[in-house]
């Protein structure tokens, strides 16, 4: 396998590689963003919640990106996260980040894991519409689920969720709370960007080229599918915890067909397949919003405003914001090529 493969992709005739560089200038301005908007809490507001839900995009990017499954259902396991921390701060008076945060995770992994042998194990390989239908139908049963179930709040949600603690530290929106969703949008990224190098990440390489070929060289293609499936699952799960938090609410909505349709615009208006994309994605779309909604002139039509700009760049650049500057070679690496001599 490794040796008809060929992953980080080498450099471009140019010898410039790309990716790196928006990496590092994203990093930069996310670690500046909350001193320079110090004095507009809003803005620090809007600017944790993009980190939040980047991270829900990058668990579609490593379900589409890199796997090749289509999932609609990113939302479910973002939600049953947020759900789950609320009643844990609700019902048992306990939010402390040691033991809330991998509960978040452990739940939205052994769910998606769940749903993921449901739709991907069976007998007979499963279609992409298949298992979109398939998301997207679990998606909207939960949501429908807790619209109805009073225990959990139904239509109304849960809200004044306990505080996020650490020790006798209590986690409010501001710039702490920015640095949290940083710090924990690194790891999540870093982990993703491991995976993808790794050689899980070279089958899935192979997986996108050419399934079938890899089924006949003996790899069990859906088992992999399924695990980098539950591992999208645990990031959404954290992702959902977050964001329960930092809202200080969790709603039928935000576990919904709406939410997951959401994460996979993030994601194919960014660029998938490149992890940094579902995160440029995600801001580009999220302060685009902001700055719509804040327009008097279009306060009443600047959704159907944001979907024409949204479809725009779906329909003329369909590999993102990124496909302007990062070539494919790069954004999906090389296979089979030999170095050239002194290179």
């Amino acid at each position: 396998m490794t040796a008809i493969m060929s992953l980080p992709a080498r450099r471009g005739a140019k010898g410039l590689r790309v990716l790196p560089i928006v990496e590092i200038v994203t990093l930069v301005v996310a670690i500046a963003a909350p001193f320079v908007l110090s004095d507009r809490i809003d803005l620090v507001t809007l600017a944790t919640n993009v980190l939040i839900l980047s991270m829900l995009a990058i668990s579609f990017d490593l379900c589409w990106g890199l796997s090749g499954i289509m999932s609609f259902g990113q939302a479910l396991f973002f939600g049953v996260g947020g759900y789950v921390i609320a009643l844990v701060g609700r019902d048992l008076g306990f939010s402390h980040i040691w033991g809330t945060l991998p509960l978040a995770l452990l739940t939205g992994f052994l769910l998606s894991a769940l749903l993921g042998a449901f739709l991907l194990l069976g007998r007979k390989t499963p279609t992409v519409i298949f298992v979109a239908l398939g998301t997207l139908t679990g998606s909207y049963a939960a949501e429908r689920l807790v619209s109805g179930w009073q225990y959990v709040g139904a239509g109304n949600g849960l809200s004044s969720i306990k505080l996020l603690q650490a020790g006798s530290y209590e986690f409010v929106e501001g710039t702490a709370f920015y640095f949290l969703a940083l710090a924990t949008l690194l790891v999540v990224y870093v982990a993703a960007r491991i995976l993808m190098r790794s050689q899980l990440g070279l089958v899935l390489a192979g997986m996108r080229q050419n399934e079938e070929r890899l089924a006949f060289f003996g790899y069990r293609v859906q088992l992999f599918k399924a695990l980098v499936f539950s591992v999208a699952g645990a990031i959404a799960g954290v992702a959902g915890a977050l964001y329960s938090y930092h809202q200080g609410f969790i709603g039928p909505g935000n576990m919904g067909p709406g939410l997951s349709t959401t994460a996979v615009l993030y994601c194919l208006f960014g660029g998938s397949g490149t992890l940094i994309g579902p995160i440029l994605g995600t801001i580009a779309v999220e302060v685009i919003t902001y700055a719509l909604a804040d327009i008097d002139a279009i306060k009443s039509i600047w959704p159907v405003v944001l979907g024409l700009v949204l479809l725009g760049v779906v329909m003329f650049q369909p590999k993102g914001i990124l496909g302007f500057f990062v070539s494919d070679r790069e954004r999906i690496g090389s296979y089979g090529e030999r170095p050239q001599r002194g290179a």
